[in-house]
């Protein structure tokens, strides 16, 4: 399956999910391009929307080939054998934990402003990307989301390699994903337009939601 954009992504996302709909469910989106995914899954879903922001760590000289992630609360996940085999030392790992914790705050206070966070406690919490290569962010966004005590806890995404499905499965969390295809490279190459999502983009598509909260 090739996906046009992440709209229509998410779109067809949502279609498999109306299970969801008009249940207790709040719908999470992993900034940036999660998001534009995430708001057409709440629309459809008539779940309010909002964001929980995970920082990849990348290897060294390698960014985009995550060793792990850090959470909202600044909880850090990491792949230690891929980190030792890739010749990423202590102090390398340290600086970069450090510097993913700082950008998680601005990134929340940047794109949320002072919202007031929704409350999770109790409710099924759908947590949404536009792909999962490693599924590393995927798995600290469920750290995070789990600390918030929901009832349940969904991942939805358009496209995953099969192995990171079976590892985010793992703990109880369900997986939603449209495709699993073999020779995994890039979530882009999914994706006829993968263009970068900017902050504004995330900041509009949160505002929108926000007001239809009041």
């Amino acid at each position: 399956m090739l996906f046009r954009n992440r709209v229509e992504a998410g779109r067809k996302l949502a279609a498999q999910m109306m299970e969801f709909r008009g249940k207790n469910v709040v719908v999470l989106g992993i900034p940036r391009g999660g998001v534009v995914v995430a708001n057409e899954v709440a629309k459809a879903l008539g779940a309010p929307l909002d964001i929980v922001v995970t920082r990849k760590i990348g290897a060294p000289g390698e960014p985009e080939f995550a060793l792990g992630a850090v959470t909202q609360e600044g909880d850090v996940i990491m792949d230690r054998k891929a980190a030792e085999s890739l010749g990423a030392s202590t102090a390398y790992l340290d600086g970069e934990v450090r510097t993913k914790q700082e950008e998680v705050k601005e990134r929340m206070s940047n794109l949320r402003g002072d919202a007031p966070y929704p409350p999770l406690e109790g409710k099924t919490v759908i947590i949404v990307d536009d792909g999962v290569a490693t599924g590393s962010s995927a798995e600290a966004a469920v750290i995070s989301v789990r600390r918030r005590n929901p009832k349940s806890i969904v991942v939805a995404v358009p496209v995953a390699p099969s192995d990171s499905v079976e590892r985010l499965s793992k703990g109880g969390t369900e997986v939603v994903c449209l495709e699993k295809p073999w020779g995994f490279l890039a979530i882009g190459e999914f994706y006829q337009d993968f263009g970068q999502v900017e902050d504004a983009e995330v900041r509009r598509i949160l505002e929108e939601s926000f007001a239809g909260r009041s």
